[in-house]
């Protein structure tokens, strides 16, 4: 597993480009209230890529969407703060004017969606789709000058524009699709960039070339990027710092090495756990046993102790605190300071 080593011994003083702090978002259904994201508090470091891991369901997406203030009906955001700190001010986007937060969407912070077939629009050609997008909040631009922006993107996402401009969404591969989406993304020089599962339902070889057009984004952007995955191994090529999410609450936070390496968490060591390794053929995988929990109906204590080889009665009866385990470690369990996990 390829995980970066160069890691600080000494973290610089970072700024944070994002503070959340008690976030909670819900969902209103039949049967009763899912609870998708439970009072998260963590901050977001201006050039960071910060993955945000977990099980489908674990509430990854709907904080994703809660960020830009998107959250689908008949979700809500029923407490907490989400601040961003751009060019000297701090800005609670949900206290912005409606056509204020447009406006904010995608000139400051911009999202790739998942599933990039459904986020296009069938019957519109790409070019009109680019061209539409950016006229929308710069009514002003030229066509010239649009299509010069759109050309560099889509050369910089490795796509010929004379082609693709010209095609309608299902005329495209899948891997084509999700880089006219990153472009798109991109065209308002966002400072933010937030990745919904952006190599879902892709083959192995399309998604190292996404993953390697990501890395050469940041590089030559300097955008700070939050992405959100099931996929772990991913982290390892990718990441500054990994928060593993599990029943909409964050149970450990640090960087990508000390996550890999040194895990204090038993889900996330249940996770590294799961992703094969090629160096060991024969080395046996480890499933996660049980099923993640009914958001709607949580177990008490730690919501992952019905699964958790490790669990004590502590766990059943208390939820743990996020703990400082180490510098910029943070961890959620409470039996972190006794476990000793195997490599």
């Amino acid at each position: 597993m390829a995980v970066k080593t160069a890691v600080k011994e000494k973290e610089k003083e970072r700024r944070a480009i994002i503070t959340v702090r008690n976030l909670s978002v819900e969902y209103r259904t039949h049967r009763g209230i899912v609870k998708a994201v439970r009072n998260v508090s963590f901050d977001v470091y201006e050039g960071e890529i910060l993955f945000l891991v977990g099980e489908s369901g674990s509430g990854k997406s709907t904080l994703g969407f809660a960020l830009m203030n998107l959250v689908p009906s008949p979700g809500y955001i029923k407490e907490g703060e989400i601040i961003y700190h751009l060019d000297g001010q701090d800005i609670e986007l949900r206290k912005l004017p409606l056509e204020e937060q447009r406006l904010f969407r995608w000139k400051q912070v911009a999202m790739v969606f998942q599933s990039a077939l459904n986020a296009l629009n069938p019957v519109l050609r790409i070019w009109d789709q680019l061209y539409d997008t950016i006229q929308a909040h710069d009514p002003n631009i030229t066509r010239e000058e649009a299509y010069k922006k759109i050309k560099y993107l889509l050369s910089m996402v490795r796509l010929d524009a004379d082609r693709v401009l010209k095609s309608y969404p299902h005329e495209l591969s899948g891997g084509m699709r999700q880089r006219v989406m990153i472009a798109m993304a991109l065209l308002l020089d966002p400072k933010i960039l937030i990745l919904d599962e952006p190599t879902t339902a892709l083959d192995i070889l399309t998604q190292k070339n996404i993953i390697e057009l990501l890395k050469k984004i940041k590089d030559e952007l300097g955008l700070t990027m939050i992405f959100i995955t099931h996929d772990l191994s991913l982290a390892a090529e990718l990441a500054d710092r990994v928060a593993v999410m599990y029943a909409g609450k964050i149970l450990e936070l640090s960087d990508v090495y000390t996550i890999f390496y040194n895990p204090k968490h038993p889900y996330t060591y249940a996770l590294i756990k799961t992703i094969p390794k090629l160096t060991s053929i024969d080395e046996e995988l480890y499933p996660i046993p049980g099923s993640p929990p009914d958001m709607i109906n949580l177990p008490p204590g730690c919501k992952f102790h019905p699964r958790c080889p490790y669990a004590k009665e502590i766990c059943t009866e208390k939820e743990p605190e996020f703990e400082q385990a180490g510098p910029n470690h943070y961890v959620a369990c409470h039996r972190w300071r006794e476990l000793k996990f195997e490599r």
